[in-house]
């Protein structure tokens, strides 16, 4: 498997957490890795770096993170291919131009804030869904890694993106992948009951159906199909507990609505305690 695999990186605990990510991301994928910061400065900036030696303060700061980043990830993967780039613009806006190079966007879940490329808690929630290929947030290392991927499916044909990527990730990991999906009752007309073991057992002929051609295409990985009756995000949130990465889709329809993630994305992405990789559908 070869692209380009971006991370962004401002300094922060959580961004360095994605560079170590990326990084391993891009190893085992065989791919270049570009580490990106960028320098926002707001309009008011202009007076208050008038001086020529303070000026440039932002884009020293920022040369220093890259530079930080990259020793990061030469110790970790030391044979990778690996450049950096400074640019001077919103963050949001940086990282979403360099996703039409990439096969992989990765960003730390929160930053420190400031002028220098802030990756905020907003700022995934700004990027993920609004790009073409996969977004991955992460959150500080966790202490015992665990060989398993979580994609949370919905039963139609929109999942296919979430479970080829997923799967992918499990066959390049060694790791098992666990197939969720969360699904709860509706209203419906007073006096007329649910079969529950007849609902469940069709949402679990949904799931196999959904997971049979990627099986067959990826016989090597282990995989289960873990069928919930439960809203799905505190399903996803649960299974986050034990497991290296949750993927979820997103829908992007029309100029408007891709300005949004879905529910379920912006909510596990909220609460998950793993890695989130949010995948355009």
């Amino acid at each position: 498997m070869s692209g380009l695999i971006v991370v962004g990186a401002d300094g922060s605990t959580t961004a360095t957490a994605a560079v170590k990510w990326a990084a391993d991301d891009a190893f085992r994928m065989r791919a270049p890795l570009r580490i990106v910061t960028a320098v926002h400065r707001r309009p008011d900036d202009a007076s208050r770096f008038a001086a020529p030696d303070l000026h440039d303060a932002p884009a020293k700061a920022g040369g220093e993170i890259l530079a930080e980043a990259e020793a990061t990830v030469r110790s970790r993967q030391p044979d990778l291919d690996v450049t950096t780039q400074l640019i001077e613009d919103n963050p949001v806006v940086v990282l979403r131009e360099q996703a039409k190079d990439a096969t992989e966007i990765v960003l730390g879940s929160r930053g420190l804030g400031g002028h220098v490329g802030t990756v905020l808690g907003s700022v995934p929630l700004h990027v993920a869904g609004h790009t073409h290929c996969p977004v991955v947030v992460v959150r500080p290392e966790q202490s015992v890694p665990h060989r398993e991927i979580v994609v949370g499916i919905e039963g139609s044909e929109a999942d296919d993106a979430a479970l080829g990527y997923g799967f992918e990730e499990a066959r390049l990991r060694d790791s098992r992948l666990r197939a969720v999906h969360a699904w709860q009752l509706g209203v419906r007309a007073s006096g007329i009951a649910y079969d529950m073991n007849e609902v469940r057992a069709a949402r679990t002929r949904v799931a196999a159906d959904r997971l049979a051609p990627w099986r067959e295409r990826y016989p090597e990985v282990p995989n289960v199909e873990d069928v919930r009756c439960a809203d799905p995000v505190e399903a996803l949130a649960d299974a986050s507990i034990h497991c290296n990465l949750i993927v979820v889709g997103s829908h992007g329809r029309g100029a408007i609505r891709s300005m949004l993630l879905g529910s379920v994305s912006r909510g596990v992405l909220r609460n998950a305690r793993c890695a989130v990789a949010v995948v355009r559908t």
